[in-house]
């Protein structure tokens, strides 16, 4: 009954506010303090006790009101410091303030009118102290003391007696870090109560920082003033709260001692202050004030003059022992892999759900700490960051809500495939034990990374075709690296050149004919540099040399053009479409090589899905093909297929994907070989996608209303983009802008190869009567190109640059994860939130 009535009280109190004709004085007490004192009401109750449209109604009909309200609050929070909120009384008291603040914040961010508000000076008898301190920060200094308060959220060292007393103004926080890690040795008993505690005074924290979610995207890069205090050295709990929330996330395990079902029999107090200690890590740390000035947003160089104002940024950058970064990679890996765990007994370890906070806390270590980034990389602990970013690209393919998390994923694997060590890493054998549907293999991690991304490309839904020059550009970057490529990984890739290769394809779109340019460079970097173990994509270049061959004699005149859309349109590709493809499929020896295990002698034109496995129709084959193509792919042990979004799963809007040229900076592979010219069959270094449409033709990628997208069931169709209507301008191929680029396509190396392979294999063929391919790889392991090919030439690693378009991007992905993930209590739902739109799948 007794507490039926505190919240009776309570709801009477906030009719109150709305209700009163005139404002409620400022110093009548007994009536402001009934929302804070005697009572215990969860947060869950505050919530459902001030509905929105009631706080609406006070914030519009009686601003003095609210004002006062937030004025009270605050300043009751102030007085709980001063008196080092000792008692049980006071103690509950803060909680309750903090309650009341994060139910009515966002309503007043939400409002321009109250913009100032916070920043406005507290009401002193002194009316002409101007040096007062604003509303904000003075929440701010109190929240961050009672973060470090002893007996209230951290445990006091002081013994029992009157010596207790420990001013809370003028504590060493230092001392009462929140645990072990990164410049901290001790770790400090649990507690429960106090892990609840320091999670509710965060979430007001984080939603002082959410005043940027109430900002237009353009407006998104001002200086957030709750973020800039936060991180200022006005903030004397700086370095103790950023080593507490950095070391309570990556200490954080959660198996624990590894009992089966110990999830469903003790309440875990610590995970969501793990995920609120993320989240304000992610926060703090993409708010870099100085990148926001004109003069410095174009270089994005986080040196020391970038980030000195910035304490959290300054920090991080500063790590440097090998310990610690061992610490930080440690404890992203064993959270970041915990839903890959699999175990006999279903459902008996616990799943977290914080990886998207992790892959964003990761990318912005990596690219404050070029340290930690090199650290990542000496070693195969990479490894163990790829993986479950495989498992998540290929478990979100299908679903739409979760495409920031597919963006994030590949942005990451751009910036580490950079570095050649990515590269070298992949090399590793690969042991299948994630679940995963895709086909079973024996091979490397390579052969895992394009096996994945050849799944997203063909499967994905259409909203992920902005991600397939970044997919590609991976592939290149890390190519001249691959040792053994699987013949799955290397039938995947082929696949991938029949389907990007075809005509009505590259004709469709202006920016189309990029693709076939990166999968080109891709073979050419393993041909050049790593053929010696790479006899199965070799075997399948010769067994799909058409491909080649129909790219090299690509129709250029407007009747072949022409030909080819409409042919489309009819729905198949007629042959003669494809130049002298004809002539090549006609060859006396042409079907002379054993099929491979996975793949029958199909052609291009739409990528389908057939039994599990990627086949390219574009002839009707003859029962020997068929019944070679129609082998089913096992996928791997306790995988299944990606699904869609749930009806009725929310999901954040996002700004548009940043074009891969913004992204990426060519850098030679070796920088004594700087001064070496680019061959001329290799795209120019400022322009990493072979950019030959500047020259001869008045279109650009960006004109083009035209977009690649990949359709549910698989097949790649041209679709125009949205939001253009009826207005959309059909694109209209030109010959000269065919003529621009099919000229430099880099076929030389490939057709060489085939020159001097091609006539050496179909002889073993008919001399030995051969059915099987195990002989000719034999044979192409043995081989050698030494001095055939053309002079190799130099690597260009496609490094990721920062720019102000992916810096929105994050800010935008971030902020729409925070908003989704808070949902006990919901704080910001049913609030117009401007940053982003919130829609239902």
């Amino acid at each position: 009954m007794g507490n039926t009535d505190t919240k009776l009280n309570f709801r009477k109190a906030i009719v109150q506010l709305t209700s009163k004709s005139q404002p409620i004085d400022a110093s009548d007490d007994v009536f402001w303090e009934q929302f804070w004192i005697e009572h215990s009401t969860p947060v869950q109750d505050v919530f459902a006790l001030i509905p929105s449209n009631e706080i609406r109604k006070v914030r519009d009909v009686m601003p003095a009101n609210l004002a006062t309200l937030c004025y009270k609050a605050t300043e009751r929070l102030v007085r709980a410091v001063d008196n080092s909120c000792r008692t049980q009384g006071e103690q509950q008291t803060v909680l309750n303030c903090i309650r009341l603040l994060n139910r009515i914040l966002p309503y007043i961010f939400e409002d321009a009118q109250w913009k100032d508000f916070f920043w406005s000076s507290l009401p002193s008898g002194n009316e002409k102290d101007d040096n007062a301190t604003p509303l904000a920060q003075s929440l701010l200094n109190a929240i961050c003391d009672l973060l470090f308060c002893p007996d209230f959220t951290v445990v006091g060292f002081r013994k029992a007696g009157p010596e207790k007393a420990e001013e809370l103004n003028s504590i060493d926080s230092c001392e009462y870090i929140w645990e072990a890690g990164v410049g901290f040795a001790q770790s400090p008993p649990r507690n429960g109560n106090m892990d609840s505690r320091r999670t509710e005074l965060l979430k007001l924290l984080l939603t002082c920082f959410s005043e940027t979610m109430y900002r237009v995207p353009t407006m998104s890069d001002e200086p957030n003033k709750w973020i800039v205090h936060f991180t200022s050295a006005e903030n004397r709990h700086a370095l103790p709260l950023f080593t507490s929330l950095l070391n309570t996330v990556c200490a954080y395990d959660p198996v624990g001692m590894g009992v089966p079902y110990n999830h469903l029999l003790f309440t875990d107090t610590l995970e969501p202050l793990v995920e609120v200690c993320l989240q304000i890590l992610i926060v703090t740390l993409d708010h870099d004030i100085t990148s926001n000035s004109p003069t410095q947003s174009a270089s994005y160089s986080h040196d020391e003059t970038t980030i000195a104002d910035n304490l959290f940024i300054n920090y991080l950058s500063r790590i440097h022992r090998d310990d610690d970064f061992q610490f930080i990679l440690k404890g992203v890996t064993r959270l970041l892999n915990n839903p890959l765990v699999q175990s006999y007994l279903p459902n008996s370890t616990k799943r977290l759900h914080c990886h998207q906070e992790l892959l964003v806390f990761f990318w912005k270590i990596c690219d404050y700490n070029k340290k930690f980034l090199y650290f990542v990389l000496k070693s195969s602990d990479v490894l163990d960051i790829l993986v479950p970013i495989l498992y998540h690209l290929n478990d979100s393919r299908a679903d739409q809500s979760r495409v920031g998390l597919m963006h994030i994923g590949v942005f990451i694997l751009l910036l580490l495939s950079g570095e050649r060590n990515f590269g070298v890493r992949l090399n590793k054998p690969y042991t299948a034990t994630v679940p995963m549907d895709i086909p079973v293999f024996t091979g490397t991690h390579a052969d895992l990374l394009i096996t994945v991304f050849h799944k997203i490309i063909a499967t994905g839904h259409q909203r992920l075709q902005p991600l397939f020059d970044c997919l590609l550009t991976i592939l290149v970057n890390v190519s001249p690296y691959l040792k053994t490529l699987s013949m799955v990984a290397s039938i995947k890739l082929l696949h991938l050149l029949e389907a990007f290769s075809t005509p009505w394809f590259l004709y469709s779109a202006p920016s189309n004919h990029h693709l076939v340019f990166f999968l080109l460079e891709i073979f050419n970097n393993i041909i050049q540099y790593q053929f010696d173990g790479n006899s199965n994509l070799v075997y399948t270049i010769i067994r799909k040399r058409q491909v080649f061959h129909a790219l090299a004699n690509l129709p250029t005149d407007a009747a072949g053009i022409a030909r080819c859309i409409s042919n489309r349109k009819g729905g198949k590709l007629n042959n003669s479409s494809h130049g002298s493809r004809e002539g090549v499929r006609n060859q006396p020896n042409n079907e002379v090589l054993p099929s491979t295990t996975n793949a029958g002698n199909e052609s291009e034109d739409e990528i389908t899905i057939r039994t599990g496995q990627l086949s390219v129709d574009d002839k009707q084959p003859s029962d020997e093909e068929d019944s070679r193509s129609e082998i089913v792919e096992e996928s791997m042990e306790g995988s299944r297929p990606a699904q869609p979004a749930e009806p009725g799963t929310l999901k954040a809007t996002l700004l548009d994907t940043p074009d891969i040229a913004q992204m990426t900076e060519s850098e030679s592979a070796h920088p004594s070989a700087d001064a070496a010219t680019p061959s001329p069959v290799e795209p120019s270094a400022k322009t990493p996608m072979g950019e030959a449409s500047s020259k001869g033709s008045p279109s650009k990628v960006q004109l083009s209303p035209i977009k690649r997208s990949v359709a549910q069931r698989g097949s790649i169709r041209v679709s125009p983009g949205a939001g253009h209507g009826s207005q959309t301008k059909v694109w209209q191929p030109a010959s000269e802008w065919v003529q621009s680029w099919r000229s430099k396509l880099p076929l030389q190396t490939i057709m060489r190869l085939l020159q001097v392979l091609v006539p050496q294999v179909e002889k073993i063929c008919i001399d030995k009567g051969l059915t099987d391919e195990s002989e000719i790889l034999k044979f192409l392991q043995h081989g050698t190109l030494v001095g055939l090919l053309p002079v190799p030439h130099p690597i260009l690693i496609r490094k990721y640059q920062a720019n102000s378009g992916t810096t929105a991007w994050f800010r935008t992905y971030m902020w729409g994860v925070i908003y989704l993930r808070n949902v006990d209590p919901a704080i910001w739902y049913d609030t117009e939130v401007k940053l982003f739109e919130i829609q239902r799948v």
